[in-house]
């Protein structure tokens, strides 16, 4: 981790003009009657789950840049995460990617985390990729393959993730497959939704009483003619058909142009199937862009609808995570920024006026109900999360602490580049 004294001392110089801002603020605030400290608390207890793979450098099918210092096993990864936490104070938990970060001694990885003030968050299962002891390919499909030992293979593997995410502390799966086909008639359609919804039953039935199953869809991509878990419909479907404690995941960048994203949300929880995120931005496909780089006022409307969500049901509690590819950034840079974003967006949603916004929606008056969600994304909280990250100990500009740490610098010289991903990915 990054010395206690050099955040001191970043946070030493920023401190003036960050409590000059945060008073300008709150009297800002005051004047809409919000309580700038009661907003600051909320900020305080927001977190967004770091993705083990993400510390690692992306690419795409073409090519893949090496970084200096990438994370060559999961030990060095959850050193990176610690890192992310330790100055934004808003991820204090990582989800893992099996057989990517496969420990050869759970207790002792479990010990590392727990030293580094991190915890596990949903663990993720992968039968899209063939691993060099498998028997079956999942060339053509994996819990959908026409094949039922295939299929076994693949309910076996997702089983065997959540044994050791009980050893780890972890409380959910998420499924993900890339099943579909890539040519008109390759694949029978009903068939292969019935041999997924047979697979996902044998490995709900293997879930501990405490825990969730989060289904993930993708428009397209790997399949590119069909998707079997291709969009929320299908999700859901296979949701409510599966178990009570097996809901619908939601990644931001698996939809198609022109989505109504934020709907889709406010459909899933309203029949109790909204199960988590996975936060990144996207341009043309599944991007994996940097969280609000590109949209942040949907990252917004997103969160809009979460807070009145939770607002009415305060036990609604989602499972949150990043999940992108940094093909040119610092990976640490990028999950420092793309934390701050997430939780800038939840931070506005909270200053929705929803009781006006009600009141416009009833008497039809789009104009106004519109104007009253700018108001609230059009202000400038950044005093907010500044303040709420230098009161839990953080940084109060992460990345400009994280640079004058010279981490990055430090751990290339231990961290000789393999050749290899530390993302998985590619």
């Amino acid at each position: 981790m990054i010395k206690p004294e050099v955040v001191a001392d970043h946070n030493q110089k920023q401190a003036p003009t960050l409590e000059a801002d945060y008073a300008a603020l709150g009297e800002k605030l005051a004047r809409r009657g919000v309580d700038i400290e009661q907003l600051t608390r909320a900020a305080d207890t927001f977190a967004v789950a770091l993705p083990s793979w993400g510390v690692g450098t992306g690419g795409t099918r073409f090519a893949r840049f090496p970084g200096p210092g990438e994370p060559r096993n999961i030990f060095e990864k959850l050193d990176d995460c610690s890192v992310i936490h330790q100055l934004s104070q808003a991820t204090p938990t990582v989800s893992l990617h099996i057989p990517w970060d496969r420990p050869d001694d759970p207790k002792a990885l479990l010990e590392y985390a727990q030293a580094r003030n991190l915890a596990f968050d949903a663990m993720n299962s992968n039968t899209f990729q063939d691993q060099a002891d498998q028997a079956y390919s999942y060339k053509y499909g994996s819990l959908t393959h026409t094949s039922e030992a295939v299929r076994q293979q693949a309910i076996e593997h997702n089983v065997e993730v959540v044994e050791l995410g009980k050893k780890l502390g972890s409380k959910a799966l998420t499924v993900w497959i890339g099943d579909g086909s890539n040519f008109p008639g390759q694949q029978h359609f009903r068939n292969s939704f019935a041999h997924y919804l047979d697979s996902a039953r044998a490995i709900y039935d293997a879930l501990p009483d405490d825990w969730n199953m989060l289904l993930e869809h993708k428009m397209f991509e790997p399949a590119f003619y069909s998707t079997v878990i291709q969009d929320w419909g299908s999700s859901y479907l296979a949701a409510r058909e599966t178990g009570e404690r097996c809901l619908s995941l939601v990644d931001l960048g698996h939809h198609a142009p022109n989505v109504n994203i934020e709907m889709i949300v406010s459909r899933l929880a309203q029949f109790g199937k909204l199960g988590g995120f996975h936060f990144n931005d996207s341009k043309y496909g599944d991007d994996d862009l940097d969280s609000g780089s590109i949209d942040p006022y949907q990252l917004f409307l997103v969160f809009n609808e979460l807070v009145d969500i939770q607002q009415a049901d305060s036990a609604f509690a989602p499972f949150y995570m990043l999940d992108q590819s940094h093909n040119v950034t610092d990976p640490i840079e990028s999950l420092m920024y793309s934390a701050a974003e997430v939780q800038r967006a939840f931070v506005k949603a909270l200053l929705v006026d929803r009781e006006a916004l009600l009141g416009y929606q009833n008497s039809s008056d789009p104009l106004m109900a519109q104007a009253t969600l700018k108001q609230a994304f059009n202000l400038d909280v950044e005093p907010v999360l500044q303040m709420a990250r230098q009161r839990a100990g953080g940084a109060i500009d992460p990345i400009a602490a994280y640079r004058a740490s010279e981490y990055r610098q430090s751990v290339a010289r231990d961290r000789p580049q393999s050749g290899q991903s530390g993302s998985g990915i590619v």
